[in-house]
């Protein structure tokens, strides 16, 4: 008990004095997140919501798809992504591979069909609710697309948190596509898997807590803004 006590107090020495190496990986983290879930959200939201809006063949299709999608294992995303950068592939002269560029791409196919079914979901509702409305007073499909996306924004922007904390703990793809390189492709969920093999709790350990912090603070940013759309909608 004694030594288990030991490593949780170096880990949070590590935090509070905020570790060069701890400070590095977290930055890294957080840049690839955010900039994957932000071009995730580009795509998305308005993929998501051109199918829960407009009426074309083979729509149940792809709602079905989106679906499917949601499920995609990280991995197989990772191979994927790989063999795509990889020498041999077809984006292999842009050298990519390993690289926060490669660990942004793997992180945004995996998070995209995630925050397009649910937007789908959403303004599918939205359009089902204001049908007649829409019919009434002859609004076309792209101002219905633009009104549900913006009566929908709480929500939407919750969909997108979702989307954040997924990414924020992606592992499997971010590992193959980015190789894990100390001061290039070193993040939080693949330093902890490293540096436990290594024995290395401490910083381990430290990792995790910081990790747990960022979920914990998107869960609590999630429910403040689904929260403020029930008082807006009571409004």
């Amino acid at each position: 008990m004694s030594e288990i006590g030991a490593i949780f107090r170096a880990a949070f020495e590590l935090i509070l004095r905020w570790d060069s190496n701890l400070g590095e990986i977290v930055t890294l983290s957080l840049y690839v997140t955010f900039f994957a879930v932000a071009l995730a959200c580009c795509i998305g939201l308005p993929l998501g919501a051109a199918v829960g809006v407009f009426r074309f063949p083979g729509r149940t299709a792809a709602t079905v798809l989106l679906n499917t999608l949601m499920g995609l294992p990280p991995v197989v995303v990772g191979l994927g992504v790989y063999l795509m950068l990889s020498a041999s592939g077809p984006l292999g002269p842009l050298r990519l591979l390993y690289t926060p560029t490669a660990m942004i791409i793997a992180q945004l196919v995996l998070v995209t069909p995630i925050i397009a079914a649910l937007a789908r979901q959403i303004t599918e509702d939205l359009n089902r609710e204001y049908a007649d409305q829409f019919t009434s007073l002859g609004v076309g499909p792209f101002r219905k697309l633009w009104a549900v996306l913006w009566d929908g924004r709480y929500s939407l922007l919750t969909v997108a948190l979702a989307g954040f904390g997924r990414a924020v703990a992606e592992v499997g793809a971010v590992m193959i596509v980015g190789g894990n390189i100390n001061h290039v492709t070193r993040v939080m969920t693949t330093s902890i898997a490293l540096e436990t093999s290594k024995g290395n709790l401490n910083l381990a350990l430290a990792l995790g807590v910081v990790l747990l912090a960022i979920a914990m603070a998107v869960n609590a940013v999630a429910m403040a803004v689904r929260a403020s759309a029930m008082r807006a909608a009571y409004v």
